[in-house]
């Protein structure tokens, strides 16, 4: 077992995700940034499906009682092992007893940490992703335990990985959304001119923009969205669906971002600067 000492600000149990249950409302959760999580489980030879913890902004404490083997990636928040400093992207050997903890936000804004054999807990419709109302809780606690496997011994092929941060850059690749022709030309020049900002507005569900494009009066029926999906308010405001984001809405779908710049996006916080990049 994992013991949680202290649970950080939002520390989430995630998956892949959860799929073929958004025809019932059921969106699809699992890990925010995609490209973290699988170097993470490819060092430790874990599955691409195997459950890790996402931890955002302030880091948890967290004692195991078993040995296994553990790799941090994702945004690098100083983390210490028995107060050791310890690498993002290295494969790190841990024993009954020890105890991981995080300290400063040095960048990014989502952490993950993985181990051998991936995290244990609350299958619900296929995964172990938390999100409420699908599961019991959205988030880690004080004092709870997360099970994994006991790994006395284990010889990694990539003991550690030596790679820039995805997410260093503002730039977000976009593909043309379902109602992109709806922009007339001072929006598209303002669209992709122009640097956004994270507003304060932005979580698992969806990220707002602070600044705002010209908005649009058209009434149009209620359609299908995907994490990714760029959408326009009638009064100008930019909201981009995230892993947690509604599976209908009835704004434009102006933007659709790819797989990687979601990753992207993940890691940026209240205050950081975007541009969009269409592709």
């Amino acid at each position: 077992m994992l013991k949680v000492l202290k649970s950080g600000f939002f520390t989430t149990l995630q998956d892949s995700g959860r799929f073929g249950f958004r025809n019932i409302g059921v969106p699809v959760s699992g890990v925010m940034d995609e490209i973290a999580v699988k170097k993470a489980n490819i060092l430790l030879e874990n599955s691409p499906e195997d459950a890790v913890l996402e931890i955002t902004m302030t880091g948890p404490t967290l004692m195991f009682d078993a040995p296994t083997y553990i790799c941090l990636s994702g945004a690098f928040l100083s983390p210490t092992l028995n107060n050791t400093p310890i690498e993002n992207y290295s494969v790190i050997k841990v024993e009954h007893g020890d105890i991981l903890s995080y300290g400063r936000l040095e960048n990014g804004f989502r952490s993950y940490l993985a181990v051998k054999g991936g995290f244990k807990g609350e299958v619900v419709l296929g995964s172990f992703s938390q999100y409420v109302p699908v599961t019991v809780s959205k988030r880690i606690k004080d004092g709870e335990e997360i099970e994994f496997d006991s790994v006395v011994h284990y010889e990694p092929v990539i003991s550690n990985l030596k790679m820039e941060n995805h997410f260093s850059g503002s730039n977000i690749e976009v593909f043309k959304g379902p109602e992109f022709d709806m922009l007339n030309d001072t929006q598209l020049k303002v669209l992709f001119t122009k640097d956004f900002t994270i507003s304060e507005k932005n979580n698992r569900m969806a990220y707002q923009l602070t600044e705002k494009i010209e908005g649009y009066s058209e009434t149009l029926l209620t359609s299908g969205t995907l994490p990714g999906t760029v959408q326009l308010t009638p009064a100008g405001r930019l909201i981009i669906l995230m892993k947690d984001g509604q599976t209908t809405g009835g704004y434009p779908r102006i933007l659709q971002l790819s797989e990687a710049s979601i990753s992207t996006l993940a890691q940026k916080k209240f205050g950081d600067g975007i541009t969009f990049r269409l592709i």
